[in-house]
Parts: structure tokens; C-alpha cells; sequence
């Protein structure tokens, strides 16, 4: 199964469901896919469930295991059957997590979408907010992914592992 992760204007299509970091021999996961959703009603309709750990700007430790809170830190989790947002007390984001449908994916940047065409994903997943990851400072907006000082900009890269992150950059 092959997954996008559409993070700021940039889509990375891996085979692994997990974005990790660190350095090589020394990976640990941030983000980990536990399932997609399948959409349609009723009880045994699978929905988007993910593993998370993270911090906020300020520090604060987030960790979600199958969509539940671990830590009793001070944010609120809002989960739809595509989409987890983790919020700060006071409403900002710290990281969402969205499963775009079929004509969002196809709707964004061109060379995005024919990279689309040519690996073809299975699901598209749309990360956005800023938080910190170890010692990575990522803020990924509509128009940019920024790691540390690092900008990457409307950019569509595939590869054959899970999407890592480390202090020089991306890996796939």
C-alpha cells in the first residue's frame, strides 16, 4: 500500500504508513498510520487512526496512541472519520492530520497530482500545524513545509521507504 503525505505544498509518496526521524540506524516514528477511512455509515465503517508523538512550541509533550490521549497535557483532540486535530487550550492548531477524498487529492498542484498518476497512493494524507519533533522544528502550512531552516516548496518526491526526517532534511 502506498501513502502521500501531502505536508505544506509538497507531497512525499512512500510505501510505509509511519513518518519517522532521526539519524541513520537511529529512527524512531512521530506519526504512524494505524488505519484509513473506508467511508460509508455504520459501525464497521473503519476510520482515519493514528500514533502520534510530538511536542508543541512550547515544549509540552503530545502523545496519542489509536487516537487517545496518553499524556495529560493541556490540548484537546477533534477526530471526524478522516481527519484527528489536536488543539492548544486556546484553539490553535497544533498538528492536523486529514485523509483528503479522491477529488481533493486531484485537485491540488499539477505536477503533485501527476506524480499521483504515475505512483499512484492509496491515500493522501494532508499534515499541517507546527510542533517539534526531538530537536526539528516543523511548520508545515498550505504554501511550505519548513523543517528547522529548511523550506521545501511545491514539490512532489516518491520512494520505496517510510518518509524520514532528519536535521538535513527529508529521506525517502
Amino acid at each position: 500500500m502506498k501513502y502521500a503525505f501531502v505536508i505544506g505544498s509538497s507531497a512525499f509518496i512512500v510505501q510505509g504508513k509511519t513518518i519517522s526521524y532521526g539519524e541513520e540506524g537511529n529512527w524512531k516514528h512521530f506519526l504512524r498510520i494505524n488505519s484509513v477511512s473506508q467511508g460509508g455509515p455504520g459501525p464497521n465503517a473503519s476510520h482515519l487512526e493514528i500514533d502520534l508523538d510530538i511536542k508543541d512550541i512550547d515544549g509540552t509533550r503530545v502523545t496519542i496512541l489509536a487516537n487517545k490521549p496518553v499524556t495529560g497535557a493541556p490540548y484537546s483532540i477533534i477526530t471526524e472519520s478522516d481527519s484527528i486535530k489536536i488543539l492548544r487550550l486556546d484553539g490553535t492548531t497544533i498538528i492536523h492530520v486529514h485523509q483528503l477524498d479522491n477529488d481533493s487529492a486531484m485537485s491540488l498542484e499539477h505536477n503533485i497530482v501527476a506524480e499521483f498518476e504515475v505512483h499512484a497512493p492509496v491515500v493522501v494524507i494532508r499534515i499541517s500545524g507546527e510542533f517539534f519533533v526531538d530537536k526539528l522544528h516543523i511548520r508545515a502550512e498550505n504554501e511550505k513545509l519548513m523543517i528547522n531552516d529548511n523550506g521545501y516548496a511545491t514539490s512532489a518526491l516518491a520512494g520505496k521507504n517510510d518518509l524520514k526526517f532528519t536535521a538535513e532534511g527529508v529521506i525517502l
